[in-house]
């Protein structure tokens, strides 16, 4: 099959190119680099020239005055210099709603192309959206990724993205792609949730997770237990990293020979790779049901997470013994857990082990690349 894929997050649309190539299926994968973390993209719309130092101090002249991004323009002028190499694909999948991270009419123009020139499109339900950002704030779920905005109004500079989907724009795009697309496919137990009644969606889709490419590390102890805290600035609270942050002060209070804390902010995605590899445990996120990327990443290399793992999560997988820890945003909770693996080190060693043998059984890229291609096929 050819297969285009569209935009990219956490290295998501990577290793489920990497595992259909495996397959031998032509893929192409076009979009952004995801900011910061800057992933390898086939046909790169990154607004290169805004980045410059004369043409972004204009671009921030001209945002300051009226609000408008001009490097959305360039993002618009790349994808129609390329627009040729988007056709006429047996398959196409949209990371997301709003693949390529302009504003609401500028991704209605760019789809409108695709959707014309590609009869089989379909949609990944991954990260935030119209319709899961509607469900979170309206289900009855004891928490999710806006609780902290729920509770404290003032805080809302820091759902700024988030709260950007429930707009009257967003809200006309998200009618506009669910219409156009064949079916909607998704990525984890969270996103699961938010669209299981919808008439379009198909069954779950685990990540991908390159596990060639990761190496298993069986954890070693040595009277100190490595705790690494990864921070992306602009998911701050909406991801409970305030919360990480209290539990582990206390942590190395209670424990001061016992643990070695590191926290790193907004590091490239290589790099961020290269902090974690000696730690023990990774500190993800606390509003999950399911796991992140980053997560299911440093679960493959046989660290333990703490991340989302409730239990409609372990009974959809039908765990066993346990491969990660399941975060609440619950200082004194995460206390609790994380005291207790520092006391019991050798069921952190068996968690690593366990936490390997979940994403090779539910993860393995080539695995998972023959489900994606089974739903687009369907």
């Amino acid at each position: 099959m050819r297969i285009l894929l569209v935009g990219e997050y956490s290295r998501f649309h990577n290793s489920l190119k990497e595992g259909l190539l495996e397959l031998q299926h032509d893929v192409t994968l076009i979009g952004r680099a995801d900011n910061f973390k800057n992933y390898p993209i086939d046909i790169s719309l990154e607004a290169t020239f805004f980045h410059k130092k004369v043409p972004n101090a204009f671009r921030q002249l001209l945002f300051k005055i009226f609000n408008i991004d001009i490097a959305f323009v360039e993002i618009a002028y790349r994808f129609y210099k390329h627009r040729k190499s988007f056709r006429n694909y047996d398959a196409v999948q949209l990371i997301n709603e709003f693949p390529f991270a302009t504003i609401p009419s500028i991704e209605r123009k760019l789809l409108k192309y695709i959707f014309k020139h590609n009869k089989n499109v379909y949609l990944s339900s991954c990260g935030d959206d119209f319709h899961y950002v509607n469900y979170i704030l309206s289900a009855d779920l004891p928490y999710h990724m806006l609780t902290a905005y729920q509770k404290d109004k003032s805080t809302k500079k820091w759902f700024r993205y988030s709260l950007q989907y429930l707009s009257k724009s967003h809200e006309k795009l998200h009618h506009f792609v669910i219409k156009h697309v064949k079916g909607i496919i998704p990525a984890n137990f969270d996103y699961e949730m938010a669209y299981r009644e919808h008439a379009k969606v198909l069954p779950l889709v685990p990540f991908p997770i390159n596990i060639d490419s990761l190496a298993f590390q069986p954890l070693e102890y040595n009277g100190k237990v490595n705790i690494f805290h990864g921070v992306n600035k602009v998911n701050y609270l909406k991801k409970g990293n305030n919360l990480i942050e209290k539990a582990l002060k206390i942590i190395e209070e209670k424990y001061p020979n016992r643990v070695n804390v590191k926290t790193a902010s907004n590091l490239p995605y290589k790099e961020y790779i290269q902090t974690y590899n000696e730690a023990h445990i990774i500190m993800d996120q606390l509003y999950g049901y399911d796991q992140g990327y980053n997560a299911l990443e440093a679960m493959a290399k046989g660290k333990v997470v703490f991340s989302g793992a409730e239990k409609d999560f372990q009974a959809y997988y039908k765990l066993k013994a346990p491969a990660l820890i399941n975060a609440t945003p619950n200082v004194d909770d995460l206390v609790e857990k994380l005291s207790h693996l520092i006391e019991n080190p050798e069921e952190m060693i068996a968690i690593g082990k366990n936490a390997r043998a979940f994403v090779e059984q539910f993860h393995e890229y080539e695995h998972v690349a023959k489900q994606y291609v089974e739903r687009w096929r369907s």
